[in-house]
Formats: C-alpha cells, structure tokens, sequence
C-alpha cells in the first residue's frame, strides 16, 4: 500500500506579504539621495544663497563708492588750482594723502614768497599727513630749510641732523642734510665739524654735486693742523727713570 504524500505546509498565519525577490528591488540612486536633501534643506539652502549674493552685492556697491569718491577726491584737487582753493581742498580732506600734498604746495609758496616761518609750519603739516609716503622726505628737508631762512639754525640741525644719519633715506636727501650741516659748521668757523661732515658726505655720495659744493665751503677754513709729534730723544742722552717712592 502506497503512502500518500504529505501536503504542502500552510504559511503562518497572518504572514500573507507579497515577497519580492531581491534582484528586483529598486536602488537607491545618487539623485535620490541629492532631491531628498533638497527637499528636507530647501528653505535653507535658498537663504543661504540669498544671503551669500547679498554679500556680495554689497562689496561690489561700497568698492564702487570707494572709487567714486577717490575719483572725486583727485578730481577736487586738480581743480586747485590757487592758494586758496588749496586751502580749501586741504581743510575738506584732511584724512587724505592730497591733502598733505597741497599743504606741500603751499608751503613751497610760502618760502619763495619769503615766509620762512610760515613755510617751516607748513612743511611740518604737510610731513605730518604724508608721514610714509617718499614725500615726507621733502617735506622734512623743506622745514629744515625754511628754519634755517628764519634763523632758527639749532631747531634746524636737529632735524638735518636725523636726515643726514639716516641711512633709510635716499642718497639725495642725506647728502643736502649733510651739506647744511657743513655749511653752519663753516660759519661757526669749526674746521674739525666742517671736516667730519665732508668725510660723511664722501661716504654717502662721493659723486654728489652737495659733496662737491661742501668741500668747496671747507676749503674756505685754515686745515686743522695736524697733532704735534713728540721730538725724540738726543742719540746717546740718558732717559731719566723714575722709580715708584724714589
């Protein structure tokens, strides 16, 4: 008698899912992933931008105001074209480097106008604005120059003095510093500083044309006469000695 088959088993109950075979479920893909973050960060995201093109916006309207008004800046002072209009640029743009220029300005037309005194407090306004800019050199040698017009020749060596020792400036400068110096020095007749000051000149500039004019003031003084040589001792005359406690 042949056995009957045993009948399938009945899933579970309650386990009736429609199972799928894995190869056929879908991947997740890469833009999946990006329209999902998109989607949950959206509102963000767009805020960030915005602010981001804002900011930049911004920068390119204040760059562009900058040059405006250094455009107009310029354009004031090229239209000064007197004393007075370089005062009245100097005083409405005191903050600017120009300005210290027209201050240079008026302080050269002091000076040739003769007012020395004017023109040295001028010269020191105009150094002072221009204070790292290769024209405060000028300005400073225009100060000590008008102090000199004006006779106040010790204001004026101080302030020759720090040019012509300082070996950051140019050539040119220290070598006029140093040229004044010798010449006060001819004039208070002291043949040693004059001398001193025309070896300094020869080791800034030999070449200078301030080199060249200060050894020519120097020439006008007696030579510093060289230190007396002590006469030696006849040939066969006794040297004295002399002993401690003798």
């Amino acid at each position: 008698m042949t056995t009957p088959a045993s009948p399938a088993p009945n899933p579970p109950a309650g386990d009736d899912r429609n199972l799928v075979a894995a190869a056929a479920s879908p991947a997740v893909t890469f833009e999946d992933r990006v329209r999902s973050f998109w989607t949950g960060n959206r509102n963000v995201i767009t805020g960030l931008c915005v602010g981001i093109a804002l900011a930049i916006v911004a920068k390119g309207g204040w760059d562009y105001l900058q040059g405006q008004q250094e455009s107009g800046v310029v354009q004031a002072y090229a239209a000064a074209d007197s004393s007075d209009k370089l005062k009245a640029f100097a005083a409405a743009h005191a903050g600017h480097a120009l300005a210290g220029v027209a201050q240079l300005r008026l302080a050269d037309e002091a000076y040739q106008a003769g007012k020395a005194a004017d023109a040295a407090a001028l010269y020191q306004q105009a150094a002072t604005k221009l204070k790292g800019d290769p024209l405060a050199s000028r300005a400073r040698m225009g100060r000590a120059v008008a102090q000199l017009a004006a006779g106040q020749a010790a204001e004026a060596a101080v302030a020759l003095k720090g040019l012509a020792d300082d070996s950051s400036q140019l050539k040119a400068v220290r070598a006029e510093a140093a040229y004044h110096l010798a010449s006060l020095a001819v004039e208070a007749k002291n043949a040693d500083e004059a001398q001193r000051l025309v070896d300094q000149l020869m080791q800034i500039d030999v070449s200078s044309p301030w080199t060249q004019q200060a050894m020519m003031r120097r020439a006008s003084l007696p030579a510093t006469p060289a230190p007396a040589a002590s006469a030696p001792a006849p040939a066969g005359a006794a040297v004295e000695v002399k002993l401690p406690g003798k």
